[in-house]
């Protein structure tokens, strides 16, 4: 397996800027997940890697080797596409083997290769099926067995999942895990669904306009994301955002809401401080809103009548209507309350986003 590391890579379609000086250094063996809206430019970035689209700047490096101006079939890389792109005319052991039939390998290893791939994927009683007797599951795992077959220094994957039904994702999800964890290989896996992002990377890369917004581990993001957008887009429900004003309190400075007067601890009073008598953008995730109690002051409570009660089976979900606002809250399904009652919420402790309004970067991260 090899390192892949971007060095200010961009790509321009004439005056349409695709991807915008990316740098970006995947360890070897790392499982790092591009993730996104539709347009971020991250299948663009991983054609670049994958040779598909010329690289307009910078250079892309596949261990010590800058692969700019190299072949895509010379770059040691395996590529699964979105809708697999198997031969229909060939069996499941021919879609396999035919790339190593092109390289010209022995036929005792080209069986050989097969073989192990299809036993480590499950799909030895397919290999003389053909695509179409094949359910979506079943051409998702030889499309990757094909990929297996290379032996290549790293593996792109290209939204391998957004065919299959919501079940069946989340057991493929598990599978590409456990198949990383055996074949201990560098991947580069690019998804607009941020639960696959944050169950499946080492490391996310979440991008916007074709720009990297942030880049760090899973949990990292979720609980210290660096700007608005990233709040916003990792984590099911959506953050929460509130406009409040900055003033001083008797005990020191509060965040004012809709109904509402947050305290602002004092340890993130240095940062906030700049902002006093302005306004910032307030986070509360779904997750971090929980049923006020008697020990709660009022003033520090969300109060709202409730528009809309969806129950998940374990949880469920809340939405409230602030004073115009809508806020998502995520409970304990066995909190009986249904539409149109009021209730009141508070925010858990040091779980609290701010956000610079012009900017909008985190200021307490």
């Amino acid at each position: 397996m090899a390192q892949v590391v971007l060095k200010n890579i961009s790509k321009r379609f004439d005056s349409v800027v695709a991807v915008r000086d990316v740098t970006l250094a995947i360890d070897d063996r790392e499982f790092v997940v591009l993730v996104g809206p539709s347009g971020c430019g991250k299948s663009t970035t991983l054609r670049m890697i994958a040779g598909l689209e010329e690289v307009s700047g910078g250079e892309i490096y596949i261990g010590d080797r800058c692969v700019n101006d190299v072949p895509p079939k010379d770059r040691d890389i395996a590529m699964v596409f979105q809708n697999y792109a198997l031969y229909p005319h060939m069996t499941v052991y021919d879609n396999m083997a035919f790339g190593l039939k092109l390289r010209r390998l022995p036929k005792p290893e080209i069986r050989e290769r097969v073989a192990e791939a299809a036993e480590i994927l499950g799909i030895q009683d397919l290999l003389h099926r053909k695509p179409r007797a094949l359910s979506g599951g079943q051409r998702q795992r030889v499309a990757v067995g094909r990929a297996i077959v290379r032996k290549p220094q790293v593996f792109l994957f290209d939204e391998p999942l957004s065919n299959l039904d919501a079940k069946l994702r989340v057991q493929m999800r598990a599978e590409l895990k456990k198949l990383h964890e055996r074949l201990q290989a560098t991947i580069v896996y690019v998804t607009h669904d941020q639960v696959e992002a944050m169950t499946m990377g080492d490391r996310i890369v979440i991008m916007k306009d074709g720009s990297m917004q942030q880049v760090g581990e899973p949990l990292g993001v979720y609980e210290r994301p660096a700007n608005q957008f990233v709040a916003g887009f990792i984590g099911s429900p959506a953050m929460n955002f509130l406009r409040v004003g900055v003033a001083a309190g008797a005990g020191g400075m509060v965040l004012e809401g809709p109904g509402f007067r947050l305290p602002v601890p004092p340890e993130h009073a240095p940062r906030v401080e700049p902002f006093r008598g302005q306004h910032l953008t307030l986070g509360i995730r779904p997750e971090d809103l929980r049923p006020a109690g008697p020990g709660d002051p009022a003033e520090s409570t969300i109060e709202a009548p409730i528009t809309v009660v969806e129950p998940l089976g374990s949880d469920q979900f809340l939405e409230l209507d602030l004073t115009g606002t809508p806020v998502i809250a995520r409970l304990d399904a066995h909190l009986r309350v249904r539409a149109h009652d009021r209730i009141r919420l508070v925010a858990a402790p040091g779980k609290v986003h701010l956000f610079d309004p012009a900017t909008e970067r985190a200021i307490l991260a």
